[in-house]
C-alpha cells in the first residue's frame, strides 16, 4: 500500500513535491489556502492552515505531515501531534524557525557563530543597541518576515517605530559581509543526515536572484565549517525534512548564521537538475523516512536563476517556445503563478564545466521571460 504524504499548503514548494513524490511511489495531498494555487493540481483540500479543524480533518488521510511553508501556529502543530499524526518537521524544530528570537537565543545555546544580536522592546533599548554597534543596526520582526519584508536596516529607533506597537523585536549587527551563502542539510526522524554542497546566493532587494553550486571559490576549509554549522543546527534542533542555513561570508572570513528554513529553499533549486538527489525528492525521502540520497552535483557548476515577475504582456507559456529554441540546455521551471512586479513565477536551471558558459545560459534564458 502506497505512503501517503499530505503536505499542508499551496505554493510552488508543494508543487515541485508532486513529481518526485510520485516517481517515489507516494500518494500526495495538499491542503492550499485558496482554489488555483501553485501545487493545483494536488490539492485535495482547501482551507484555513491556522484552524485546527481544518488541518486535523486534512491529517487524517495521510501517512505524515510536513509543510509549504513555515506558518502553522504552535498550538495547531501540538494538537496534531497529541492526535498521533507524525509531523515533520515538528512543533518542537519549527517554533525556531517561526521565531527569530528564539532561534537566536537557541543558536547561542549550541555554540553556532552568528551576528551580535539583542531583544528589544522600546526605542531606548534600541537606541542601547545602536550606540554600542556604529550607529546602524538590521532591526526584524521576530515573526512572519520573508524575503525582505520584516527587515529594516536603521539608524534611528524612529525608523521602526510602528513595529514597536507589536512587541518584541530582534536588533542584530550590520555584518560586513563579502557574500551570501546557504548551506543545506536533509535529515530523516531516525537519524540519517546528508549535507549538501555550499552554496553563493545573490540577493536583490531582499530576494533571492541567483544562487551558483557550488560556492565559487569555496575552500575546503569553508565547505567543511558550513557542513559542520548545518549538520549541528539540524540535530541540535531536531529538524526532519530539508534544512536551510542562510550565512554570511564575512570580510575577515568567517562564516555566521542569518536565517534558516525548514523546508525545501529557494538556494536548493539548483538540485532540480543539477543534484543527484534533488531537495524536493530529498524532502519528500527524509519526512517519510525513507533512506536519503545522493546529495552530490551531477556536474561541476549548477547555476538557478529566478524569473522575477514575469512578462508585462502576455503569459508565461506564451515565452516557451523562443526560450526552449535559443536555449535547448537550460530546464524552465514555472509555477502556475500569473505574473506580477516582484513576484517569483519560476526559474531557470543551467549546468555545465565551465561556470561563465553557465551563468550565460540561465541569465539569457530567464531574461526571455521579462519585459
Amino acid at each position: 500500500m502506497a505512503l501517503t504524504l499530505g503536505i499542508v499548503g499551496g505554493g510552488q514548494l508543494a508543487r515541485m513535491m508532486i513529481a518526485p513524490a510520485v516517481e517515489l511511489g507516494v500518494d500526495v495531498r495538499v491542503l492550499a489556502e485558496e482554489p488555483g494555487m501553485a501545487a493545483a493540481l494536488a490539492a485535495t483540500a482547501t482551507g484555513d492552515y491556522r484552524d485546527l479543524e481544518t488541518v486535523r480533518a486534512f491529517a487524517r488521510g495521510v501517512d505524515v505531515l510536513t509543510f509549504d511553508h513555515e506558518h502553522v501556529p504552535q498550538e495547531v502543530l501540538r494538537a496534531l501531534v497529541a492526535d498521533g499524526v507524525r509531523v515533520h518537521p515538528g512543533p518542537d524544530a519549527l517554533q525556531f524557525a517561526q521565531d527569530k528570537l528564539l532561534m537566536r537565543a537557541r543558536l547561542a545555546g549550541l555554540g553556532m557563530p552568528q551576528p551580535e544580536w539583542a531583544r528589544v522592546t522600546d526605542a531606548a533599548g534600541l537606541q542601547s543597541f545602536l550606540d554600542e554597534h556604529g550607529g546602524r543596526a538590521v532591526v526584524k520582526t521576530p515573526r512572519g518576515g520573508y524575503d525582505g519584508k520584516g527587515v529594516r536596516v536603521v539608524a534611528d529607533p524612529e525608523e521602526v517605530a510602528d513595529w514597536f506597537d507589536g512587541g518584541e523585536l530582534l536588533a542584530e549587527e550590520l555584518v560586513d559581509f563579502t557574500r551570501e551563502l546557504a548551506q543545506q542539510v536533509a535529515r530523516r526522524p531516525s537519524g540519517q543526515l546528508v549535507a549538501y554542497p555550499v552554496v553563493e546566493t545573490v540577493q536583490r532587494d531582499g530576494v533571492c536572484a541567483e544562487v551558483i553550486a557550488p560556492a565559487p571559490h569555496g575552500s575546503t576549509r569553508l565547505t567543511e565549517v558550513a557542513a559542520s554549522i548545518g549538520s549541528a543546527i539540524a540535530e541540535g534542533l531536531g529538524v526532519t525534512g530539508m534544512l536551510a542555513v542562510e550565512l554570511f561570508q564575512t570580510t575577515d572570513d568567517r562564516l555566521l548564521v542569518n536565517e534558516l528554513a525548514m523546508r525545501p529553499h529557494n538556494s536548493g533549486h539548483w538540485g532540480q537538475d543539477g543534484a543527484v538527489t534533488g531537495q524536493f525528492e530529498q524532502h519528500v525521502r527524509a519526512v517519510l523516512d525513507l533512506p536519503l540520497g545522493d546529495p552530490a552535483p551531477r556536474q561541476p557548476w549548477s547555476v538557478m536563476v529566478n524569473i522575477l515577475g514575469g512578462p508585462v504582456d502576455g503569459t508565461l507559456e506564451s515565452r516557451f517556445p523562443a526560450v526552449l529554441e535559443a536555449h535547448p540546455a537550460v530546464k524552465v521551471h514555472t509555477y502556475g503563478k500569473a505574473p506580477r512586479p516582484g513576484r517569483k513565477v519560476g526559474h531557470i536551471n543551467a549546468v555545465g564545466d565551465d561556470l561563465d558558459a553557465v551563468v550565460y545560459e540561465a541569465r539569457a534564458a530567464a531574461a526571455f521571460f521579462a519585459d
